[in-house]
């Protein structure tokens, strides 16, 4: 009889990895078509069922100037995906009971102006505070040339951008002031906290956070097909590639500012999967589970895009819903709750749409 089972085992197992190996290498089919057309230099991707890596290759080229391939250890800057860790060091406070995510931030920050107070945490985490932007328009800096301080002096002068709850209102200063909240709760820098909490226990040596022009050992540049216009503030597409310099301010890591692998994140994703970071499962549920405007309704970036949750955009729909983190137009980290999935897709080039290529990837993996 123990034969039989083990036999039987063996075959399941044997099955599944022969086809996990058919569906890589119809996805890496896949994803250099998509390299060749929209010019991607380089990328990784992994692929995580059941919170085991089926596969992570990496693809193409991390250094265009001097011709140097992506490997499994070339470091991508993943811009807003930061987010999903600031989601997690919320949720750690909540569970130590520290802090409630439904509580106004009057609670833990004095002074505000006071038409900021009754904003709670959790409007904070998911942009819809209708707190002024303290990046302008262009999206190339803050509202302020003399520094991140000046900028947070002169964004608690601006008006709302609309009532608490009444809209989505993507902007940094949700984050800049959740990364004051949790150090004031804390005690501890928001950088150390999470190296300590979060990156340390799950083994991610090769994620940092940094600036474009940070020397880190294997980062990639980043790379645009775009030139801003600084007369008009628009974005042109050209035919020569660029590199891009990026400058993520220190009082607002909490939004942006993280170089990491495709490899590091699948370690996130099943550190956080299997309870490393979080005690409660009702926890990881808070963090996807879309938050609603005053009137009942969902917003987010558009399209499939349709909703938001705590630092996670939310594809919300009928079957496969997904927590799609995306970053600098070049990055998408999705999880699958309800099908044990999730894939990690980062590149190196600003302007592709990684989400709808990662749902494309996704389609590999579902029976319907």
């Amino acid at each position: 009889m123990k034969n039989i089972v083990f036999a039987m085992c063996t075959l399941f197992f044997t099955t599944t990895s022969l086809v996990a190996q058919n569906h890589k290498k119809e996805i890496m089919g896949y994803l250099k078509r998509e390299m060749k057309e929209q010019k991607i230099p380089g990328l990784q991707i992994a692929v995580i069922k059941n919170n085991k890596v089926l596969f992570s290759e990496s693809l193409g080229i991390a250094n265009v100037e001097f011709t140097v391939p992506v490997t499994h250890t070339t470091k991508f800057s993943i811009n807003s995906i930061a987010k999903i860790f600031t989601a997690v060091t919320i949720m750690q406070l909540v569970e130590k009971g520290n802090l409630r995510i439904e509580d106004p931030i009057s609670d833990y920050l004095d002074p505000l102006p006071e038409n900021w107070g009754n904003i709670t945490v959790k409007q904070l985490l998911s942009h819809t505070s209708g707190l002024p932007d303290i990046e302008n328009e262009r999206g190339d800096g803050l509202i302020s040339d003399k520094g991140q301080d000046s900028a947070w002096v002169k964004v608690q002068t601006l008006p709302m951008l609309s009532e608490p709850g009444e809209k989505f209102n993507y902007n940094a200063t949700n984050y800049l002031l959740l990364q004051k909240i949790i150090e004031k709760v804390s005690q501890f820098p928001f950088e150390k906290l999470v190296e300590i909490q979060q990156l340390k226990p799950a083994g991610m040596s090769n994620t940092k956070y940094a600036n474009s022009y940070d020397i880190l050992g294997n980062k990639s540049p980043t790379y645009s097909f775009y030139h801003l216009d600084k007369a008009t503030g628009n974005h042109i597409k050209v035919d020569k590639l660029t590199e891009i310099y990026e400058d993520f301010p220190t009082n607002f890591r909490t939004d942006a500012g993280v170089f990491t692998n495709a490899d590091d994140m699948a370690k996130w994703i099943i550190a956080l999967q299997k309870g490393m970071f979080l005690q409660q499962r009702e926890s990881i549920t808070t963090i996807w589970t879309p938050v609603s405007l005053n009137n009942g309704s969902y917003d987010g970036f558009g399209g499939i895009l349709n909703a938001y949750a705590l630092g996670w955009p939310i594809i919300k729909r009928t079957s496969h819903i997904a927590a799609a983190a995306l970053g600098g137009g070049r990055a998408s980290v999705h999880i699958y709750p309800n099908d044990d999935l999730a894939i990690i897709l980062l590149t190196n080039l600003t302007g592709v749409e990684t989400y709808t290529i990662v749902e494309n990837v996704s389609k590999y993996y579902f029976k319907d």
